[in-house]
C-alpha cells in the first residue's frame, strides 16, 4: 500500500467582510440564537477570528486538482487569544487554529486587508 500526503495548492476566497470585533461577535451570537442556541465557535489564528462558508458542490472537481474554494470569510482583528468570549447574549468559543498553515496564511492575508 501506497501513503501519499499532498498538501493543497491553492486556496480561492470569493469574499471577504470584515466586521468590527464586538459587531461580528454579536452577529455570530445572534445567528446561533436564531438557529436553536448551543454555544458558537470562531477560529482565531494571527489575531483574526473567522469563519468561513464553503460551497462544496460546485468545487468538487477544483478539489481534486489541489484547490480549496470558500465562498466567504468574515472576519475580525482580535489581538488577544481567548477560549471564550461572553457577553450578555451568549458565549462564543475561540479556537486556536494557528497550527493549520492554510489558516496561518490566509489570516496573514486577512490582515494585509484590514481598515
Amino acid at each position: 500500500m501506497e501513503v501519499s500526503i499532498e498538501p493543497w495548492k491553492k486556496l480561492v476566497v470569493h469574499e471577504i467582510i470584515e466586521y468590527p470585533f464586538e459587531d461580528l461577535v454579536r452577529i455570530v451570537l445572534s445567528q446561533t440564537r436564531a438557529m436553536g442556541g448551543g454555544i458558537a465557535s470562531m477560529s482565531w489564528c494571527n489575531k483574526v477570528i473567522f469563519q468561513h462558508t464553503i460551497d462544496t458542490d460546485a468545487v468538487m472537481q477544483e478539489k481534486l486538482k489541489g484547490t480549496i474554494h470558500y465562498s466567504s470569510v468574515v472576519f475580525a482583528v482580535k489581538d488577544k487569544f481567548e477560549r471564550q468570549v461572553v457577553r450578555e447574549a451568549g458565549t462564543l468559543n475561540l479556537v486556536d487554529v494557528s497550527a493549520n498553515e492554510i489558516f496561518r496564511e490566509l489570516t496573514a492575508k486577512l490582515r494585509q486587508k484590514t481598515r
